[in-house]
């Protein structure tokens, strides 16, 4: 029905249907490592015994995390304070110096990944150690690296390259064809310098463990799988 309009128009304005407004998700941005994190009054920690030949006292390296964005689906585990414990007084300086640097750069936060490859780079002027399975140590530095190493891998910082069932099975066929031919069988030992590899293996240049055999002209790491022959 149509409206008379006695007045005169002066003004207008455009009346729109009420749209209902929905307030948008609140997206929560993960936590990442960072300085100004706040320490936990507890952590969950691992504990690695480093014992050597060149120390009478082992070593025993603490790691601590703290846990990020707990109960939610993006929990992690982040390193966040070491500690180096012996009864060995000898080399207190440099080790208190080392965790309290690493610490630091755990707290920073980032890929602190890098700092293992640094630590296993240290060599002694004096010469490594063999350890126990075989494996040489170049620096009781460079295994507190591998300690850390281990701890995150375990956190799962550190994705471990595996080695496949086939490439496996190949290298179990070439150590039981290698002790037949020489009759070396490996015999357990107690001593921290045995190896569970057959006796005479070389020393891999890749993951530095006396596994390497030379059969049908190749040689193969027997611990890692690197070959000369691809």
């Amino acid at each position: 029905m149509p409206t008379k309009i006695d007045k005169k128009i002066v003004a207008f304005k455009v009346v729109k249907d009420e749209v209902e407004v929905v307030a948008a998700p609140v997206v929560r941005i993960p936590e990442k490592m960072h300085e100004n994190v706040e320490r936990p009054e507890m952590l969950l920690g691992s504990t690695y015994k480093i014992k050597t030949p060149l120390s009478e006292h082992a070593l025993y390296v603490t790691i601590n995390d703290v846990i990020l964005n707990q109960d939610t689906d993006h929990e992690t585990r982040q390193p966040y304070e070491i500690f180096i414990n012996s009864k060995s007084m000898d080399q207190f300086q440099w080790v208190v110096a080392l965790t309290r640097v690493i610490s630091a750069v755990f707290r920073k936060g980032g890929d602190v990944c890098f700092m293992v490859e640094e630590l296993k780079a240290v060599f002694d002027p004096q010469g490594g150690y063999f350890k126990k399975g075989g494996k040489f140590m170049p620096s009781l530095v460079a295994e507190i690296g591998e300690a850390i190493e281990s701890h995150m891998k375990m956190i799962g910082m550190i994705k471990e390259d595996g080695i496949s069932d086939h490439q496996q099975q190949i290298m179990n066929e070439k150590r039981d064809a290698f002790e037949k031919k020489h009759s070396m069988a490996a015999e357990s030992c107690d001593d921290d310098t045995a190896s569970s590899f057959p006796a005479g293996s070389q020393l891999c240049k890749k993951c530095h463990t006396k596994a390497t055999i030379l059969m049908d002209g190749c040689m193969t790491c027997l611990n890692c799988g690197d070959s000369k022959c691809g």
